[in-house]
């Protein structure tokens, strides 16, 4: 039997996934520490993970980061499990996770429950993304504005 990268161990968890829990705890460690970054150290923090990533998911992350930075520029970019992310008031309302993160076939655009996107009693929180399309980066631009209350 064959073992990969994204199989499960004893414990239920793939490689990746105690990867990016690895990530999240030396993130907490560090805010705990008291090493409080300065937003242009977050940002520059993010712009090195979205340059670390593949070229199909670093030309979406760059995209979403200016695109949420042109129509939420109240979010601060930041490192959540190793992810892009943008926070309000310190808590994350969405992020990109690459393709590439988990091994899976899409990047994902994920929101938070502090982003304001209610819709009923049912609505999503999380898009599957191939490619950005201009149609893709309008409806984009519309989710983030929603989320922040700016819709």
């Amino acid at each position: 039997m064959s073992v990969t990268a994204t199989d499960t161990t004893a414990d239920g968890f793939t490689d990746e996934e105690r990867a990016a829990m690895k990530e999240r705890a030396q993130e907490l460690k560090a805010a705990r520490r008291g090493s409080r970054r300065s937003k242009a150290d977050e940002e520059g923090a993010v712009l090195a993970k979205i340059a670390e990533l593949p070229e199909r998911d670093r030309v979406m992350a760059e995209r979403i980061h200016a695109l949420i930075k042109t129509h939420a520029p109240m979010l601060s970019p930041k490192l959540w499990y190793g992810m892009p992310a943008y926070a309000r008031d310190g808590k994350v309302v969405c992020f990109f996770q690459s393709a590439q993160k988990f091994k899976t076939r899409y990047a994902t655009l994920g929101f938070n429950d502090s982003a304001q996107l209610d819709e009923g009693t049912m609505w999503p929180t999380a898009f599957a993304l191939t490619e950005l399309t201009a149609e893709a980066e309008e409806r984009i631009a519309a989710l983030v504005k929603k989320a922040v209350g700016e819709s």
